[in-house]
C-alpha cells in the first residue's frame, strides 16, 4: 500500500493515529522507508506527530490547525505511552461550564512529569500529581473516543493546588464560583484525604469568598478534624501582618477579587 492510502483507510475505519510500527508493518518497508513517506505526508499536511513514533491523520477540517486538537489524540497517546491521565485544571473547568476564560494550552495531569507538545497550532503542558491515578474522572465523548476529565470536585481541589497553573488565585476564585452549583458537598470532603491538607484549607476559604459556604460545610468538619497547623492562602506572597481566618486557620495574604 502508498502511504497515503494507509492513512485513508484508517480514517475510513474511524481511526486517526498510528505508530511507526504499524507504519512499517501496512506499508512492508524498512523504518527508514516509512519515515521517509511520512514526512512525505507530514510535508503536505495530511499527517502530524505530537509525540515521536506517534503520528495523527489530520482530516481536511483540520489543516488549517496542522494537527487534531489535543482532545482527539490525548487518550490514545496516553495509551500508547501506557500512563494515566486526566484533561486538567482550567481544561477540565471547560468542559464542566467553566469557560469565563478559555486556556491558550490544553492541560493534562500525569504522575511524573512531561515535555510539552507543540503539534502545528495545538499546546498541550503536562501537569505532575503524584497520585493522578487515584484522582476521580467522567468520561467526555469526542469525534474520536472519549476523554477522561477530573470531576468538578476533583478539579476544584487542584485548581487550588496549582494556581500557578491556574492563572493565579483570583483566576482560581473566578472559575471556582463557575463550577461552584456542580460542587456536592460531600464529595469535597471525602476527596480531601488525596490531597495535601492545606489545599483543603484554601479550597474552604475560597468557596466562602465567592458565596458558596453552603458547598463547604463537610470540608470545614474534615479541616477541623485534621489540620494541626496554620498555612498562608498564598504560599509565595509575604504573610506579616496578614488578617487570620480562625474557621479555616489560614493567613489570609492577599485580597482575593475574583471575576464575576
Amino acid at each position: 500500500m502508498a502511504a497515503v492510502d494507509v492513512i485513508d483507510d484508517l480514517a475510513s475505519q474511524g481511526r486517526y493515529h498510528f505508530t511507526m510500527k504499524e507504519a512499517v508493518d501496512r506499508l512492508g518497508v524498512s523504518v527508514i522507508a516509512a519515515r521517509a513517506s511520512i514526512r512525505r505526508l507530514k510535508s503536505k499536511g495530511l499527517v502530524a506527530a505530537p509525540h515521536r513514533g506517534f503520528y495523527v491523520v489530520v482530516p481536511p477540517e483540520y489543516r488549517r490547525l496542522g494537527c487534531l486538537p489535543a482532545d482527539q489524540f490525548i487518550p490514545q497517546l496516553m495509551q500508547h505511552l501506557g500512563l494515566s491521565y486526566y484533561a486538567a485544571l482550567l481544561t477540565a473547568g471547560r468542559y464542566h461550564g467553566a469557560a469565563h476564560q478559555q486556556p491558550q494550552v490544553f492541560q493534562v495531569m500525569v504522575a511524573q512529569n512531561r515535555p510539552p507538545i507543540a503539534c502545528g497550532e495545538v499546546r498541550v503542558s503536562f501537569v505532575a500529581r503524584r497520585n493522578a491515578a487515584d484522582v476521580p474522572t467522567m468520561n467526555f465523548k469526542t469525534p474520536r473516543g472519549y476523554l477522561a476529565v477530573s470531576t468538578p470536585e476533583a478539579t476544584a481541589f487542584d485548581l487550588v493546588g496549582y494556581p500557578q497553573h491556574s492563572g493565579g488565585v483570583d483566576n482560581v476564585a473566578t472559575v471556582l464560583a463557575e463550577l461552584a452549583e456542580q460542587l456536592d458537598p460531600a464529595a469535597l470532603a471525602s476527596l480531601a484525604p488525596l490531597s495535601p491538607v492545606p489545599w483543603a484549607q484554601r479550597l474552604g476559604f475560597l468557596l466562602e469568598r465567592i458565596g458558596a459556604a453552603d458547598r463547604a460545610i463537610q470540608l470545614a468538619r474534615h479541616v477541623a478534624g485534621v489540620v494541626n497547623e496554620t498555612t498562608a492562602l498564598v504560599p509565595s506572597a509575604p504573610v506579616e501582618g496578614a488578617p487570620y481566618d480562625k474557621r479555616w486557620r489560614l493567613l489570609i495574604n492577599v485580597q482575593v477579587e475574583p471575576d464575576l
